[in-house]
């Protein structure tokens, strides 16, 4: 298991047109990343597509509320700014332990796209301001506004790996 920096402190929220993203400060406190969690999924991106079939199992299983706030401090983000892409809403959410696969399976690929982005980004603020500024390629939508549907994921995910390879459409 690894050890991350996990505790968060907002700054300043970045609204445009409805999408509202906190830019955060790093503040040092030590948590340990469960194996295969949605939050070890975002720290080890690059070996997470191994284990693709114990990922499924978890999704499987459904995530646990304790991971899905791990995740949520993690990326520096509240559980308000992803409403509108999970499938359930958050006060739904907020009564259950155990999340439903749907569910389990948004937030896993929340997971995989931030890790994906803070390996291409220079810094997790670029990348979170990345999310929010409309793409030319997107059809001048925002990724972000587009994460709500797995087409939208995937349209996301691969605008990142054109930006990964200076690929630009």
């Amino acid at each position: 298991m690894r050890t991350k920096s996990t505790s968060e402190r907002t700054n300043k929220t970045t609204s445009r047109r409805g999408v509202k993203l906190a830019v955060t400060k790093s503040v040092k406190s030590e948590a340990r990343l469960v194996k295969f969690s949605p939050s070890w999924v975002v720290v080890n991106a690059k070996d997470a597509p191994g284990y693709q079939m114990e990922l499924i199992d978890r999704i499987r299983e459904g995530v646990k509320k304790a991971d899905w706030k791990q995740l949520i401090i993690n990326i520096g983000a509240t559980e308000k700014e992803f409403e509108l892409i999970l499938p359930t809403s958050i006060s739904s959410m907020q009564k259950k332990t155990v999340y439903s696969r749907e569910t389990s399976e948004r937030i896993y690929e929340l997971a995989r796209l931030f890790g994906l982005g803070y390996e291409v980004f220079d810094t997790k603020e670029d990348f979170r301001r990345w999310l929010v500024t409309p793409s030319r390629a997107l059809g001048n939508k925002k990724p972000f506004e587009l994460l709500d549907s797995s087409f939208g994921f995937e349209m996301v995910e691969n605008e990142i790996v054109r930006i990964q390879y200076n690929v630009y459409s």
